[in-house]
């Protein structure tokens, strides 16, 4: 089951913070990341979180 993260993404394309909900992966260099899609727009939103 994969993780879940919900808060604060930033929206380049909106130029604007957005909360939404998204998905937690790890990328190949070993961070945790939370994927999600901007509420607004559509676009893909990325936010790097700790590696805890």
């Amino acid at each position: 089951m994969a993780d879940k993260y919900q808060g604060e993404f930033y929206c380049v394309k909106c130029k604007d913070k957005r909360t939404t909900e998204g998905d937690v992966v790890v990328s190949e260099n070993g961070r945790r990341m939370a994927k999600g899609t901007c509420p607004e727009c559509g676009t893909k939103l990325n936010r790097i979180l700790g590696k805890a």
